[in-house]
């Protein structure tokens, strides 16, 4: 049975405020799936993951680096990379990043990795972000989902 959750997000401080609620439920091995058109706060909601899990280290956009890796803070808990596949030009790309390595000790964040990513684990986390429109209101959905 898949439970599937749903939350509106008025600020930018709620997204980052869930993404730590997410933090909680994470560990090493686990992955994060992001999708959602351009500015709807993928960045934000991993800062919240990233503060939850205690890493350390700025959160920003890995756009133009593909990949940033947040090493384990004082609290013990796992790392973090933070992965942006909206420039990988396929599966052979995503390969030669290696997550499956980071996957061991890390949590992995992928931004735009719908359809991409998911064959990294058995099971991931899908969060999908919606902007209503004419506002800057999101709506987002998580779920747990197990591979084929």
């Amino acid at each position: 049975m898949v439970s599937s959750f749903e939350r509106v997000l008025p600020e930018v401080e709620d997204t980052e405020a869930l993404g730590r609620e997410l933090a909680g439920e994470l560990a090493a091995g686990d992955l994060v799936i992001l999708d959602g058109p351009l500015g709807v706060g993928k960045t934000a909601l991993t800062r919240g993951i990233a503060a939850g899990l205690g890493v350390v280290g700025r959160v920003s956009s890995p756009t133009f680096i593909i990949a940033r890796e947040h090493r384990p803070g004082e609290t013990g808990g796992p790392g973090l990379v933070h992965v942006d596949a909206y420039r990988l030009g396929g599966l052979d790309e995503l390969d030669a990043l290696d997550l499956d390595t980071d996957l061991e000790d890390c949590v992995v964040v992928v931004e735009w990795g719908e359809g991409v990513a998911e064959r990294l684990a058995d099971r991931h986390l899908m969060v999908r972000l919606r902007r209503a429109e004419g506002t800057d209101v999101r709506t987002v959905t998580w779920e747990w989902v197990d591979g084929a």
